[in-house]
């Protein structure tokens, strides 16, 4: 029986990057995911600190000519409501960025990936499914499904919402849903993006335009189910004309590529990120919908605190313990942005004047403060970043 260091659960982007990123710290690595062959045209947004880890990993270099960067990122209150929010603007040269981070198309992200995948030594790629974990005191014991056994100190779960790892270790989740539905899309168009990302808050969720490469950007706008069944259905021209005019022609002409994907909303959550030889990382553990960038941002954080905790003394053994620190270390970075991406979609959707007059409020603020706006973005790109860099400007304060 073949036995690895440490075996990750599951494909996509988050599975692929966690294997990578384990097998170049070190530990010997079973890749276990079927095969994929549906194209996934949507776009994912990367922050600073996800851009780094892409640039350990060696693969920065091969994806930037097909990403954007994002130098400001603005939010504008496209809502008919007596209470509307001013437009608030966030640029990267405020904290000292060239960009917070950069639009990719996924793509790109799975072809740099897949490459890198099959020529890291240190990893086996197995084209199959777990059918039975049995999570023992020493190691875990994998059968897969054309019978064939396997063990692993350690199990890396990055096999989606539907967990079949999470499920054999007997963690529950927590699950909610949305009255909505995102339609994504990309887009060309007439004018200049300028490496402006535009989110549009609408009665019915975001509508967020991202830049590409060239004149052209990705669109996730976010509808009610039976909108997005009647947008759909809609020839391209038409779509296109709507698109347009949603975005008031910022970008002049728009014209859409192909007919765009739909995503149900809904969140999910663990109660706990890891338990003894098992650690979640994305969709496992967590989902949320698309706003504000922070969904597979947060699966790379995940990542990164595993493969820095696994690799700390590669020589060692995987402690049994492991995924139960794990689940500590994890537990207050996703449990806070679950819970902000929820209250701010939740805050959009709801009628209730109070909840609009807080929200409309906390942007006026961040439009007039640029101190708070600033450490609102620095905390978005890295959890900790700002309130470092509030407490590095205190010091060199008090010592002058």
């Amino acid at each position: 029986m073949q036995h690895f260091e440490v075996a990750v659960i599951g494909g996509g982007l988050t599975g692929s990057v966690a294997a990578l990123a384990l097998a170049r710290a070190g530990r010997k690595v079973a890749f276990i995911a079927p095969a994929v062959e549906d194209a996934d045209r949507r776009t994912t947004a990367l922050m600073d600190q996800s851009i780094r880890l892409l640039e350990r990993l060696g693969l920065w270099d091969t994806i930037e000519p097909s990403a954007a960067p994002l130098s400001v990122m603005q939010i504008i209150d496209g809502t008919k409501r007596l209470l509307r929010a001013p437009t608030t603007q966030f640029r990267a040269l405020d904290v000292g960025l060239p960009a917070f981070g950069y639009n990719i198309p996924n793509t790109a992200l799975h072809g740099t990936l897949d490459a890198a995948v099959a020529a890291e030594p240190n990893l086996v790629q197995m084209h199959d499914r777990v059918e039975l974990f049995d999570f023992g005191p020493e190691r875990v014991t994998l059968t897969l499904s054309n019978g064939e056994p396997l063990s692993a100190d350690f199990v890396v779960a990055a096999d989606g919402r539907n967990s079949a790892a999470r499920e054999a270790a007997s963690i529950g989740t927590r699950r909610w849903s949305y009255p909505q539905t995102a339609l994504v899309l990309n887009f060309a168009h007439t004018a200049p993006h300028g490496n402006v990302s535009t989110e549009f808050h609408t009665e019915t969720g975001p509508f967020t335009q991202v830049p590409l490469p060239g004149s052209r950007s990705s669109l996730v706008w976010v509808v009610r189910p039976e909108e997005a069944e009647r947008l759909c259905a809609l020839p391209l021209e038409e779509l296109s004309t709507i698109v347009e005019t949603r975005m008031q022609s910022m970008l002049g002409k728009v014209t859409i590529d192909a007919a765009p994907q739909t995503w149900p909303l809904s969140s999910l959550m663990a109660e706990r990120f890891g338990k003894g030889r098992l650690a979640l990382v994305g969709e496992a553990a967590h989902a949320f919908p698309p706003i504000g960038a922070q969904g597979l941002n947060l699966s790379l954080r995940d990542i990164i605190d595993l493969s820095q905790s696994l690799s700390a003394h590669p020589e060692r053994p995987i402690s049994a313990d492991a995924g139960d620190r794990f689940n500590s270390r994890r537990r207050p970075d996703i449990m806070t942005r679950t819970f902000g991406v929820d209250l701010l979609n939740r805050s959009l959707l709801s009628d209730f004047l109070p909840v609009q007059m807080a929200r409309a409020a906390g942007l006026h603020l961040l439009a007039s403060a640029p101190p708070l706006r600033n450490l609102v973005m620095q905390e978005g790109i890295e959890p900790g970043r700002g309130l470092r860099s509030l407490f590095d400007t205190l010091r060199q304060e008090m010592r002058r």
